[in-house]
């Protein structure tokens, strides 16, 4: 029946499998979950039929929930439904719960890189749009017709660019997904079986699209821009001070020991005790996949910032909290017939509750900051644009993690590499960074800045025995403005100059010293200088300006 209690004309039935109300806001609203019994229910007239049955809510800790009400482009809005998906980004295929809809449950997050939250929110205007939600980062956008020349299912892949509706796009990922759970209020009726594809596009503009192929009569099409839940105005939300998962009792499948994860967003991660990597993207009770990691010597390396540490830091916006809460090591993989030698360098995972994840790198030249990019830039002839900035290519290279600690959002695999380009801006002495990293069925693009070591201690209060070994200050690139003013002999005999300091610099008894006390003895820097010392060896550049970033691609 109909009521007139509200500003939007309520309806409400009765479930037919429980007798439970189940209230429509939307009199354009096709589908309803009953919060009772999960009945599946889709409108028939004045009453309502049974479906399926949909599965229990993997609680992610979301901040957000049924009933929170915000602003958007003027017009507020009220988030009545949510869908939860999971995803994968492998060949095969997701797979569901024994049984389908209306069997056992099974384990609903096996076999899974991840999850994401489709929020539907009904703006008082009467127009619906989705709030899309993803380890931290949000995306509100709009359903659309279909544009004419989508492409059909499969010919899509990571890293192309496709002129679709009008607009240049890039392809970030594509991949295999199905419907988890859903709740509330749906516009549609949801998809209950099987998997689908989905493919994520994103555009220097800022833009993001979604090609959705769970209809098998059309695809599906929405576009959207990333927003911050800050300038939502959200009222209502969860009150949700830490994501912690401290009463989640997990066993490492290697050793026994118990592992505690403090974010619900932690796909993977290290056991404290005998240092293996573990898959807990499946949830309690699975069969947890882990590997065991080769040591980088005695006992691996340790942080110089320990993991659980809280810095403030500026990374491009106010001050803000942010936690370690993860560590890894990583190095290129020279070609077999190059000369160039390994270069290795290290990632801090960061975390703020509502900003999400960033990533703060310490390279063999010095400190930076980056974060995951929304859109994508521009990449053309050795050059990027983003945001009116100018970006010249510096390398591209293969790369791979060799050792972590603490938590991810992504589940970390052994020896799974990543093609990263850097780029360095022509502006600002060089200090803006931009990363494109491709990995299977996906392509992340990352941006930031240099960072001073001074600024990275003095964040992290650490004491100024370690603040010195810090000190890997990045040397901004202004060679073409001090170039201006000398002769081309100058230039010429200042290039030998400091060719031949690096080349002494890098074979000293004192450079390797100063590694061993920056890195320590079984550091992959000091071992490498104790090699080329003794083989005369050089090499000049290389490193990452970071941001690894796999499985946060989805909207």
């Amino acid at each position: 029946m109909a009521t007139g209690s509200s500003p939007r004309r309520v309806y409400r039935a009765a479930c037919p499998n429980c007798g439970a109300p189940v209230e429509f806001a939307s009199a354009a609203s096709a589908s309803a979950v009953c919060s009772f019994c999960r009945s599946t229910l889709v409108r028939d007239g004045q009453a309502l039929r049974r479906i399926g049955v949909s599965a229990e809510l993997f609680d992610d800790h979301s901040p957000l929930q049924l009933g929170v009400v915000g602003r958007a482009q003027g017009m507020a809005f009220t988030l009545i439904g949510r869908l939860q998906y999971g995803y994968s980004s492998r060949a095969r295929a997701v797979p569901s719960p024994a049984g389908g809809a209306n069997g056992p449950e099974g384990n609903a997050q096996a076999d899974l890189d991840g999850t994401w939250n489709e929020w539907h929110a009904l703006f008082d205007n009467g127009r619906s749009g989705w709030l899309s939600e993803d380890n931290g980062a949000y995306v509100l956008a709009f359903d659309g017709p279909a544009p004419s020349d989508a492409p059909r299912a499969g010919e899509l892949r990571a890293g192309e660019r496709h002129v679709i509706d009008g607009r240049g796009w890039q392809v970030a990922s594509v991949v295999r997904a199905r419907l988890i759970a859903a709740q509330g209020e749906l516009p549609s009726p949801p998809r209950l079986e099987g998997d689908f594809g989905v493919v994520d596009l994103r555009n220097e503009q800022g833009e993001v699209a979604t090609l959705d192929y769970a209809d098998p009569a059309g695809v599906h099409w929405s576009t959207g821009r990333s927003v911050a839940l800050s300038t939502l105005a959200l009222q209502g939300l969860r009150e949700v001070s830490e994501k912690t998962l401290g009463s989640r009792a997990i066993e490492c499948p290697s050793c026994g020991a118990a592992l505690a994860p403090r974010l619900a967003s932690t796909k993977s991660l290290s056991c404290h005790q005998c240092q293996a990597v573990v898959d807990i993207s499946a949830g309690v009770g699975a069969d947890l996949q882990h590997y065991a990691q080769n040591n980088s010597g005695d006992g691996g390396l340790e942080p110089q910032i320990p993991l659980g540490s809280t810095g403030t830091l500026a990374l491009g916006g106010a001050p803000l909290p942010w936690q370690v809460v993860g560590y890894m090591e990583r190095c290129d993989l020279p070609e077999a017939d190059s000369d160039d030698e390994q270069t290795f360098w290290r990632e801090y995972l960061l975390y703020h509750a509502t900003e999400g994840f960033a990533f703060l790198v310490d390279a063999q030249d010095g400190w930076s900051w980056v974060k995951p990019l929304t859109g994508a830039p521009q990449a053309r002839g050795g050059q990027a644009t983003w945001q009116g900035a100018v970006y010249r290519h510096q390398y591209t290279y293969e790369a791979k993690v060799t050792w972590v600690l603490g938590e991810f959002y992504w589940r970390v695999r052994r020896e799974e590499r990543a093609t990263v380009s850097d780029y360095q801006s022509v502006q600002d002495m060089g200090r803006k960074r931009l990363s494109r990293e491709k990995t299977a069925g996906e392509v992340t693009w990352s941006g930031g800045e240099t960072l001073p070591a001074t600024a990275v201690g003095e964040a992290f209060k650490l004491p100024p025995s370690q603040r010195a070994a810090l000190q890997r200050d990045v040397v901004p690139l202004a060679a073409a403005s001090v170039a201006a003013g000398m002769s081309r002999t100058a230039i010429v005999v200042m290039v030998i100059f400091l060719l031949m300091v690096a080349m002494i610099a890098q074979c000293s008894d004192d450079r390797c010293d100063d590694l061993r006390t920056s890195f320590g003895q079984a550091s992959t820097e000091y071992q490498q200088c104790v090699r080329n010392r003794s083989s005369g060896g050089f090499r000049s550049g290389g490193g990452s300006f970071g941001g690894y970033s796999s499985g946060g691609g989805h909207k």
